[in-house]
């Protein structure tokens, strides 16, 4: 019983460390998707202060500062969507840290069952040698 136990929290710890890179992978592809949307938002700002027009929908507007733009929008766009996939990461992190935690306290309890069959046992032991004694007198 002690090893098919213990095998199973081996495999729940297991699945909560690759829950939690995850997780982990996600929030530093939200943070890259949103650092590279800011580096873009300077870029534009530096081609609206070089060319003197910040209005899209002016015929001279930068091509540059265009296609800036969509790619901006692009990223935002993008860590918003991992941002509902780092929501439904953190969720099975935490239903596997839930799962993990069931286990543990059950083996706990089976290992308290053991100790005090254990102790029982050794009780009885007593008992028994306390009465031989008792009888001889």
């Amino acid at each position: 019983m002690k090893s098919r136990s213990e095998s199973l929290i081996r495999l729940k710890k297991f699945q909560v460390d690759e829950k939690r890179r995850q997780v982990a992978q996600i929030e530093m592809m939200v943070a890259d998707f949103e650092r590279m949307a800011s580096e873009l938002d300077q870029q534009i700002e530096i081609e609206h202060t070089k060319t003197g027009i910040s209005d899209v929908a002016h015929f001279a507007y930068s091509t540059f500062a265009k296609a800036a733009l969509t790619r901006r929008d692009n990223l935002l766009a993008s860590a918003n969507d991992m941002k509902s996939k780092l929501e439904a990461a953190q969720d099975a992190l935490a239903e596997a840290l839930e799962d993990l935690k069931k286990v543990e306290l059950l083996d706990q309890r089976e290992h308290q069952r053991e100790r005090d069959e254990q102790n029982k046992q050794e009780q009885d032991a007593y008992d028994e040698v306390a009465r031989l004694r008792y009888r001889r007198q």
